[in-house]
């Protein structure tokens, strides 16, 4: 069933409670990881996320665009990164609980519950339309989630977005791609999966008033067995550690010295 304008577009947004961007990173006693004793935030790729479904409902207005849905996987605590969206903009919240002491989940995890949750929102009033997330988790930097999603799903995807223009006549998606040679223009059917890019635009800050509403939009707290995911990690991190640091360089007065050095380092010409 593809929406058309006599139906309202409904957007689901996923972000991810993360280590602060501003904060210095470092590796765990154990090396098993990074110390997560620190400050975290919504991951910044996912505000963008968020500031786009805003946005085009701000540009298409509320007889195009029904509702925008935050949804977070983790722990409590990440309670805190669905009120940020609430604050925002968005409608309502879904927490898929974890234990505290439970591992970050994988993308694959992660796209599959997303996949229930859009399967449970059903072909109705409710159905899911659009997913807009970040290209990427500046925490493990994987990227991948988002392409996953499209495929468990069968729907079209664009990835990259710099730009996002929505046709609700024929019922597509234009995305402007960010690639190596500049921009790419893609035309998707929807339902689609959009991943963010840093250029599509600069996410807005939360009113104090905002914020004191954000407390009372409802969250939806569900558990992984409820949507059937299993979140067992089927990769092992072996060790984690900090990169070498940088020795100072030495300066030569000659490229007699200079042959001399590159030699003792083992530095032959081929």
């Amino acid at each position: 069933m593809r929406p058309s304008a006599a139906r309202l577009l409904n957007i689901l947004v996923p972000v991810k409670r993360a280590v602060d961007y501003s904060v210095k990173i470092r590796v765990n006693p154990q090396q098993t990881g990074i110390d997560t004793n620190v400050k975290h935030s919504m991951n910044p790729f996912d505000e963008i996320a968020v500031e786009e479904a805003i946005r085009l409902r701000e540009r298409l207005g509320a007889s195009v665009i029904k509702s925008i849905k935050a949804v977070t996987i983790g722990p409590p605590k990440s309670v805190d990164i669905l009120r940020t969206a609430l604050a925002v903009g968005a409608d309502s919240a879904v927490h898929v609980a974890l234990p505290e002491s439970a591992p970050s989940p994988e993308p694959l995890a992660v796209a599959k519950t997303l996949q229930a949750l859009i399967k449970k929102s059903g072909d109705g009033e409710g159905k899911v339309d659009m997913v807009i997330l970040g290209k990427q988790a500046i925490d493990d930097d994987l990227g991948v989630t988002g392409q996953m999603l499209a495929g468990l799903l069968g729907w079209s995807q664009a990835t990259f977005a710099s730009k996002v223009e929505v046709d609700e006549g024929k019922g597509e998606v234009v995305v402007t791609r960010e690639i190596d040679g500049g921009g790419e223009e893609v035309r998707c059917k929807l339902p689609v999966v959009i991943t963010t890019d840093l250029r599509l635009n600069e996410p807005r800050y939360a009113s104090l008033p905002n914020i004191m509403k954000a407390k009372k939009k409802p969250v939806e707290k569900v558990s992984p067995e409820d949507l059937g995911v299993d979140y067992t990690p089927q990769l092992e991190t072996l060790k984690v550690t900090e990169p070498p640091k940088r020795v100072g360089g030495g300066k030569v007065t000659s490229v007699e010295e200079l042959v001399a050095k590159l030699k003792e380092a083992g530095i032959t010409a081929a």
